[in-house]
Order: structure tokens, then C-alpha cells, then sequence
């Protein structure tokens, strides 16, 4: 069983959370980022798809989604940046007793909405979401998503029938999006009461002519919103590059000139709004390079997402993914670019440059996020 290290994080200090096929590691900056501290491995020898830092309401929580073949899936924190971590006697995340299911692998957990400060979301497979209200003490299903009507005839992606993007509306905390694979684009405007599909205008390439845009089963991969326009959506479709500009009540196809629109990786620069894909394919949805698109007039620049071909895709890191290996670039407080290959995360002042590696020599990586102490 190999040592793990760990990381003193203070305010300020920057966390990158690194998930890999055989545990997780705690990557710690001060506001230089010139050097990175790493804490780890955590979990060695499990897979974990999916970490979260909670520093609302005077928490320094560290969450991560284990995954282990024996032993099943469960939600594990630490409130020492990684030195101590929880092992629950009873999982959280479990389907109600009846209901015919059992949890494959978690996903993904993000925070509630501003106004929600004890408020944490978990997107499951199979495809099911689960709120927690009191910081991730109990746990419960959100039955409306559930209990949909179209829940039966969910097909499963390659990947497993899986929620694994979960975006609460910046101006309402009512409102969440969430993306299942082979499902689609759902949204609740009731804070998950009920569940909208909102697919129009996005392709299903797999399906027969004349049947290739119905009201959900769409293979999305993944999603993201504007930071400032929360009307604005962007979606990776399993072939196409799409906008929404009304909540995804409607999407148009904007894969103008990137190397492939079959991709499953996006990610919105905190400062350029250029995409970070891979280091072999990073484009706008113009087509330009982030050089180019610096260049561009600010209304196409603002627009993009990104987009990784087939080509790049054997050699590079995750999305939050385990299915498949991609890249997902990933904003450093004042716009700083972090990377990721299979097996290495670095950081770059910008996506045109390079800069220091943050760890090498990593198990596969899965899954990446940061966070501000």
C-alpha cells in the first residue's frame, strides 16, 4: 500500500483536485502557482470520477466519489485537505429500498445555487440525480427526475446510462440543467419538482433519417454556461457543437471550422472565453487557435467551446468521464489554464503557452477541478 502525502493549504492557496483510476490527489499552490505541493494518492487502487470543494459557510470540505469494483460507490470527505477522511457505515447515495435499483458509479457533485450554501447535488448511474440540503449529512432522490415518464425508454451510451453534468442557473436556484447520456438535455424550473427534455435542435447522428432530432435521447457529453449570461448555454453533443441562448429551449449547431464536432470535453476560459481542449486541438468554434481567436471581435470570441477529435482523444486526460480518455481545461483565478494528459496536470498562464507541471506521472486521469482556499 503506498504512503500517502499530504498538503497545509491556507486562504488564498489555490487547490487543483486530480480524480485518476487509482485514487485521488490534492495538488496546493500559494497565489504564485510556481510551485504545487501534492497531497496523495487517496483511495489507492479506486477509482474516483469525481471530486468537489465546498468552502461555503466557513467549510474547507473536500469531496470525492469512490468507485470500487468490491465494494461499490459512496461519497467520502475529508475537512483537512485530505489528511483524514470519512468512512461511512451506511453509503449516502443508495436507491430507495423498492425501487428495483441499484447504484452502478457516481458520477458527479457539485454545489447548490448562491442562495443555497448547504445545498450539494450527486449525478449517478444509472442516470438519477440525488439533493442533499445539509451539507452532505443525508441524502435523498429527487423522485420528479426519477419518476419521468421518459425514464424507461433511456437507452445507455457506451459509457453506461449515466447523469454526469449537473449545472444550477446562476440567477435562480430554481432552475438546474442536467445532461444523460443517451437521454439528453433536462431542465427544472421548479428546483426538481418536474423535468422539461429540451433537446430542439439537436442532432442524434445514430439514429435513422427523418428520425435524427426527437425530444430526448440524445448522447450529450457534456455542458456549460456562460458566466455571465446564464441564458447562454453550450453543449457537446456525440457529434455536434451547440448554443442555446434561451435557457436550451432551442440549440443551433456552431461547429464552424473545429477539427471534428465529435468531442467530449468543454470547458469557458475565465478571461478570453477561448476553449482548452488538447495540446494536439485547441480551437474556437470559429476554427481559429486561442491566438487567433484573441484577435476575433468580442461577440464570436465570447461564444466559444471546444471541441476534441477522435485523433487526440487516445492519449488524453477527462472530462469527468471514466469511459472514455479526453481533455478538460480548467480556469486559475485570474485566467490561468490548467491541462491535463493521461498521466500529468499542468498549468499555463495561458492556453497559447506552456507552464509549469503541476504532477507527473499519475495514474489515468479522470477527472480534474479547482478551487480557491
Amino acid at each position: 500500500m503506498p504512503t500517502s502525502t499530504h498538503v497545509t493549504a491556507s486562504s488564498g492557496d489555490h487547490l487543483v483536485l486530480v480524480g485518476t483510476m487509482k485514487g485521488a490527489f490534492v495538488l496546493r499552490a500559494d497565489g504564485s502557482r510556481s510551485h504545487w505541493d501534492a497531497g496523495g494518492p487517496y483511495f489507492p487502487g479506486r477509482a474516483v470520477y469525481a471530486l468537489m470543494y465546498d468552502g461555503r459557510q466557513g467549510r474547507h470540505r473536500l469531496w470525492a466519489a469512490v468507485n470500487s469494483p468490491f465494494w461499490g460507490s459512496y461519497l467520502s470527505s475529508s475537512d483537512d485537505f485530505g489528511r483524514t477522511w470519512s468512512e461511512p457505515e451506511t453509503y449516502g447515495i443508495r436507491f430507495p429500498e423498492g425501487s428495483d435499483t441499484a447504484l452502478k458509479q457516481i458520477w458527479q457533485i457539485v454545489p447548490g445555487g448562491a442562495d443555497q450554501p448547504d445545498t450539494i447535488y450527486c449525478g449517478v448511474e444509472p442516470a438519477a440525480l440525488f439533493r442533499s440540503d445539509d451539507a452532505g449529512a443525508t441524502w435523498s432522490l429527487v423522485s420528479g427526475l426519477f419518476d419521468h415518464p421518459h425514464r424507461s425508454k433511456w437507452m445507455p451510451g457506451a459509457g453506461g446510462l449515466c447523469l454526469h453534468t449537473i449545472l444550477p442557473a446562476a440567477d435562480d436556484s430554481r432552475r438546474v440543467h442536467i445532461a444523460i447520456s443517451s437521454a439528453g438535455h433536462y431542465r427544472t424550473d421548479d428546483g426538481g419538482l418536474t423535468w422539461q427534455a429540451r433537446n430542439g435542435g439537436v442532432r442524434a447522428q445514430f439514429l435513422p433519417e427523418g428520425q435524427r432530432y426527437p425530444e430526448f435521447g440524445q448522447c450529450v457529453h457534456k455542458m456549460v454556461t456562460h458566466p455571465s449570461r446564464p441564458d447562454r448555454l453550450f453543449l457537446q453533443n456525440h457529434w455536434g457543437l451547440y448554443r442555446s441562448d434561451d435557457r436550451g429551449d432551442s440549440w443551433q449547431d456552431i461547429a464552424n471550422g473545429v477539427p471534428s464536432d465529435f468531442g467530449f470535453a468543454m470547458a469557458m476560459d475565465p478571461t478570453t472565453r477561448t476553449p482548452s481542449t488538447s495540446s494536439r486541438s485547441s480551437r474556437t468554434c470559429s476554427g481559429a487557435r486561442p491566438r487567433e481567436a484573441a484577435r476575433l471581435p468580442d461577440a464570436r470570441r465570447r461564444r466559444v467551446v471546444g471541441a476534441i477529435d477522435r485523433r487526440a482523444a487516445a492519449g488524453a486526460g477527462a472530462r469527468d468521464d471514466p469511459a472514455r480518455r479526453h481533455v478538460h481545461g480548467h480556469g486559475l483565478a485570474d485566467g490561468r489554464v490548467l491541462r491535463h494528459a493521461q498521466h500529468r496536470v499542468s498549468g499555463r498562464p495561458t492556453p497559447a503557452t506552456r507552464g509549469p507541471r503541476c504532477a507527473d506521472g499519475l495514474p489515468p486521469v479522470v477527472c480534474v477541478k479547482t478551487a480557491r482556499v
